[in-house]
């Protein structure tokens, strides 16, 4: 797969984002939340069990919970959702980037998700999932468990059995279950799980050609009134760009909540 430059070196990008990722156009202290700590807890004995607690200064409005993609590929790890959590400190959020086995089939990945999400270590009223591509089915797929009171789908993998069909990340869908997907899989494939307790937005560039618009418009019409779908100039990594005008569409969802 490729990847923007943003991502290909989070470091830097989280030095810069704290300074310019958040909406100028908004006069609200909540922009001027600076980061109190970030602190690593280990769910699990495995090197990846574990997640990144970063809290704002003062009483955070609630904690996002970051998913990230990859097409659940070991080489794509949690470097892929730490850009974001500047500007979601910036607006007066907790983060808990979660880290998961990747590459080891997809009972461990699903494992994973479910225990970094109960081991959240705080609480809070307001508890949102935020995934990208893969990381957008675990969070949608994680929802259905609890935990999570909002879901933000970023141009997730909503529909496992026509990301198969298309042939999706090279088939990162067979590779994920471990065989093609069928009626079995029902439990672990975010459209076929329908209703959710919990609302789901998916946010989704219309010029993606890594996850198609598709698999969220599809979603979208499956869910009903479960889901919102949110379409947005640029392609699949504009979403997860905290200077881009589709990642301060997810900030005006989570001022919303």
């Amino acid at each position: 797969m490729r990847r923007r430059t943003l991502l290909v070196l989070p470091a830097a990008v989280l030095t810069a984002a704290a300074a310019c990722a958040r909406d100028d156009t908004r006069d609200d202290a909540r922009d001027e939340r600076k980061p109190v700590s970030t602190e690593r807890h280990e769910y699990g004995e495995d090197p990846a069990q574990y997640a990144e607690l970063t809290r704002p200064d003062g009483e955070p409005q609630g904690v996002a919970v970051l998913v990230h993609g990859g097409f659940w590929k070991p080489q794509y790890g949690i470097e892929y959702a730490q850009p974001l959590v500047p500007s979601l400190i910036a607006h007066g959020w907790a983060t808990w980037a979660i880290e998961y086995r990747r590459g080891t089939g997809a009972a461990d990945t699903l494992a994973d998700v479910r225990a970094a999400i109960d081991a959240l270590p705080v609480e809070a009223g307001t508890v949102v999932g935020i995934g990208h591509s893969a990381g957008g089915h675990l969070a949608t797929w994680a929802a259905a468990g609890g935990g999570f009171t909002h879901v933000v789908s970023q141009a997730g993998v909503l529909d496992l059995r026509a990301a198969y069909e298309e042939n999706l990340g090279d088939g990162a869908v067979e590779r994920f279950l471990g065989h093609p997907p069928g009626p079995a899989d029902a439990g672990v494939d975010p459209i076929r799980m329908l209703p959710l307790d919990v609302h789901v937005w998916c946010v989704h560039g219309r010029a993606d050609d890594v996850v198609p618009i598709g698999q969220s418009r599809a979603y979208v019409e499956a869910a009903g009134a479960g889901a919102t779908l949110v379409e947005v100039a640029g392609d699949h990594f504009t979403v997860v760009d905290p200077d881009s005008g589709a990642w301060a569409r997810t900030l005006e969802i989570l001022d919303r909540l």
